[in-house]
């Protein structure tokens, strides 16, 4: 398998047709309802194929992983990061540069493999297979795989699938996925905490018609309503298996168990993290991970234009250097992409994210002065500090160009014709609220893209009319700073990305009103009656083309009719690493350098 060509319009070209295959599948729940029982007696079977990205098979699910061709075990990879992880819990990961540390220390009951031909498959990890599925739907069963074990030597058992998943309903749990909790619950929003409260903590547990454990290996989910995404939801990092006897509640957020091929040996929050082999881990049970070197060294901190110089000076250990997620610098990046030098160190794709500038609406309440702001905003400014066109391309909507649905030339407020940004009809639109003066709180992360792409719309702001006052937080915590609901900010970055190719991933998180709360992704706080219901009508849609077009229909709703940000920019990734490390490829499904095929060049 050849690393991804650079070049925009082949990633967009790869990334259009792996979606456009998707539309053909059943990617969305069914319609109906049911008593939450299952079917226990009917046959189970093998769930249907997702076009590109298939559903594995037991013979798929068997471990080792294919091998990447010319690689050979052993060496020290070092990474250079700009941010440190806030989270290591399993069950409160859900962002990029934590989920990639994720996939190397944890292990879930499925994970999506990228083989060597370039095929996508969501296969068993702890699992023997993808899922046995019954009662249309409802009921998938799994079965643990023999000679599973966390890093302390105690073998991984239902009960721990159990109490991973029961955990995710406690208080403290605010930061990870929630599919799986929603769908067990069979409500949306934040109601399925009223399931389990406490979690497992106070000796509650969810009962056998929702989730059952009838012996050491086998798990049984029953949920009142077609799940037919269910092994795709368990892939994500956020529903990685949790040590029930290891489990020190808000401690294990920083000392956790784990399950994969590399264990903690040693973390300095926001300084560096050493990962070491878990010599309990065994490959013969793992399709989806290489696991070639014998050690990972992280460090944090690093600047883009940091990282950049250092891989392109390619002395000592950084030969042996790379980064999870540190594209190239805006400076260096055309240099790079040119000298033939370079080119054979680099990877790059599209990401799954869509950068947004989210306005709260619980503070600009008037829509007037929110298309103010939308019209203000120059996207060439905020996509400049990110390494122009090395970094991403201008968004015009809220869908990414992988996802089913998308429109490249869907252009509501006229951004990608004017991406400089319309001061003057920004003013016109403060006038006509009364609203010249409004005063804004903009918080940005540290970091020099961000600071700098805040400077370039704070200025517009302030041109058309605002008063803008910026705050900035470190980027460590500035994820929990925007997840607080009563935060006293009015505008601030995020970015979101699919979890899997359905919009169903993108709209329910970030716009779903019942999902307000302290941690949550829903950041412009939309609390929409509307938005609310047609997001429930939309997920039981059976047909993946029909719900692509719904959901595509949806979000133009709520970008053109309630504003609740602005889309700034696609992401594009460009990554680089020394001349002595092998195997990188850009994996689509994550957005970023698949580690798992990673080795050291002797």
């Amino acid at each position: 398998m050849s690393k991804r060509s650079l070049g925009a319009k082949r990633a967009a070209g790869v990334s259009l047709a792996l979606a456009g295959a998707l539309i053909l599948s059943a990617c969305s729940s069914g319609g109906g309802g049911g008593d939450g029982e299952g079917g226990g007696e009917e046959e189970s079977a093998a769930p249907e194929e997702l076009a590109s990205i298939s559903f594995g098979t037991a013979e798929d699910s068997q471990g080792p992983a294919e091998p990447v061709e010319g690689a050979e075990p052993g060496g020290t990879v070092t990474v250079l990061q700009q941010t440190s992880p806030d989270h290591l819990d399993p069950a409160q990961i859900y962002v990029s540069h934590e989920s990639n540390i994720a996939r190397l220390i944890h292990r879930g009951l499925t994970a999506v493999r990228l083989g060597n031909d370039g095929d996508y498959t969501v296969v068993g990890d702890l699992a023997t297979d993808s899922g046995q599925v019954s009662d249309d739907g409802r009921t998938w069963t799994y079965t643990l795989k023999d000679d599973i074990y966390f890093n302390d030597g105690s073998p991984i058992t239902s009960a721990d699938f159990r109490h991973t998943f029961e955990r995710q309903f406690a208080p403290f749990i605010a930061q990870g996925p929630t599919y799986l909790q929603q769908w067990l619950a069979g409500t949306e929003g934040v109601d399925y905490r009223d399931l389990l409260p406490d979690g497992p903590y106070e000796g509650d547990h969810l009962p056998d018609s929702i989730l059952e454990t009838p012996d050491e290996k086998t798990i049984v989910f029953h949920f009142e309503e077609p799940q037919n995404d269910l092994p795709y939801a368990l892939a994500i990092a956020g529903y990685a298996v949790v040590s029930e006897e290891g489990d020190t509640r808000e401690r294990y957020d920083q000392e956790p168990m784990t399950s994969g091929p590399y264990q903690i040996d040693e973390f300095r929050p926001g300084r560096s993290m050493t990962l070491t082999r878990n010599e309990y881990w065994e490959p013969e049970s793992d399709p989806a991970r290489n696991a070639y070197p014998d050690r990972f060294e992280i460090s944090f901190g690093h600047s883009q234009e940091d990282s950049t110089a250092r891989l392109m000076a390619d002395n000592g250990d950084d030969q042996t250097a790379m980064t999870f997620n540190n594209g190239l610098d805006a400076g260096n990046g055309p240099t790079v992409m040119e000298d033939e030098r370079y080119r054979e160190r680099l990877v790059d794709g599209f990401q799954p994210y869509v950068a947004q500038l989210a306005i709260n609406l619980d503070r600009v309440t008037d829509p007037t002065v929110r298309e103010a702001i939308v019209q203000a905003v120059p996207l060439n400014g905020v996509l400049n500090a990110y390494g122009g066109s090395i970094g991403g391309e201008y968004a015009g909507g809220l869908l990414s160009p992988l996802l089913p649905g998308f429109d490249p030339d869907y252009d509501p407020f006229g951004k990608l014709a004017n991406p400089r940004g319309d001061v003057e009809r920004a003013r016109e639109l403060l006038e006509e609220a009364d609203a010249v003066g409004y005063e804004l709180n903009y918080v940005h992360n540290t970091v020099p893209e961000d600071t700098e792409a805040a400077v370039a719309i704070a200025d517009a702001l302030e041109a058309a009319g605002f008063e803008v006052n910026r705050s900035e937080v470190p980027p460590e915590t500035y994820y929990d700073t925007i997840g607080v609901v009563d935060s006293g900010y009015d505008i601030y970055r995020s970015s979101w990305g699919h979890d899997w190719l359905s919009a169903a991933t993108v709209i329910p998180p970030q716009f779903d009103g019942r999902q307000i709360q302290d941690g949550a992704s829903n950041y412009s706080h939309l609390n929409d009656e509307h938005v609310n219901s047609e997001i429930d009508r939309i997920r039981r849609i059976p047909d993946a083309a029909e719900a692509a077009a719904e959901w595509a229909e949806l979000a133009a709703h709520i970008q053109e009719e309630l504003i609740p940000g602005v889309p700034t920019f696609y992401y594009r990734q460009t990554v680089m690493h020394g001349s002595r490390i092998g195997g990188a490829v850009f994996n689509d499904d994550i957005g970023s350098v698949d580690m798992n095929r990673i080795y050291v060049i002797p």
